[in-house]
């Protein structure tokens, strides 16, 4: 979910890398803005590539994603719909290339992934940072192709706007720490699960934990001034946000209140 900020929180990239490939499905709306991106990484002609969220089960799309083949392997982001719907058909059109997520779930054909162990895939070097915060099984991807490297963010980091933490499966200790983790990649292109490509995650992470902080401090206020509930407070803290985005900006509210102490109703915990 975008809330206030529609636009992008740091530049975007001019150009992907010659080794990185981007299909949009055609899925667009509030929540996933123009559509799923699924990336296609290949070292060099050939080799077999690492595809990054199939998402919906569109098959056209799908199919287009199969055309980038051989895939030695797909990784999942987080177990969204929107990012995993098409794993199983995906997995069928590349001839049983397995599904790795950390959420056994959400793998098809292959273990869950191991965040302390990095995979080295034809000519990539693809290192798992558990991100967890937008949901519990979030991990973004540090890949290296001869010296370059791209950072493949999931949810965790959007192309335009700011992501909602999705209660109470998501947590905004968590989120805030891996947005910590994340601000140290600085100069590093980040290539989101929804939007453009950003020139640096370290930036934008640091954006984010800026605003995630301001957004806090607002609901902090807007409970001392009374608000006893979370529709309360979003209606106070939201209040220039589309009313039919409400609902989503309350997995953020109520994720917000818990890290405050408060729970959803307003009273503080005992």
């Amino acid at each position: 979910m975008t809330g206030h900020i529609t636009g992008a929180v740091a530049a975007v990239a001019d150009e992907l890398p010659g080794w990185v490939t981007l299909l949009r499905a055609p899925n667009p709306g509030p929540m996933t803005l123009d559509g799923t991106n699924t990336w296609v990484l290949r070292a060099g002609p050939g080799e077999p590539a690492v595809v990054i969220d199939p998402g919906p089960a569109d098959e056209g799309h799908l199919a287009a994603v199969a055309a980038h083949g051989p895939v030695a392997t797909v990784l999942i982001t987080h177990g969204h719909p929107d990012h995993t719907e098409g794993s199983p058909r995906l997995r069928e059109l590349l001839g049983g290339a397995p599904v790795r997520a950390v959420d056994p779930a959400h793998s098809h054909g292959g273990p869950p992934l191991d965040a302390a162990a990095d995979l080295r895939l034809d000519g990539l070097t693809v290192r798992p940072l558990p991100a967890p915060g937008h949901t519990a099984d979030s991990v973004c991807f540090l890949v290296e192709r001869d010296g370059e490297r791209v950072l493949l963010t999931g949810d965790t980091i959007l192309g335009r706007g700011t992501t909602v933490v999705a209660h109470p499966d998501g947590h905004l200790g968590d989120y805030l720490t891996s947005l910590g983790l994340l601000s140290a990649y600085r100069g590093v292109p980040a290539l989101p699960g929804h939007g453009p490509a950003l020139a640096d995650c370290g930036a934008a992470a640091t954006f984010y934990l800026a605003h995630r902080r301001a957004r806090l401090e607002q609901v902090r206020q807007a409970v001392a001034e009374g608000a006893r509930t979370a529709p309360e407070v979003v209606a106070r803290v939201y209040a220039d946000v589309d009313r039919s985005l409400w609902w989503a900006a309350e997995w953020s509210v109520r994720a917000q209140l818990e890290h405050l102490g408060v729970t959803p109703e307003g009273a503080e915990r005992p």
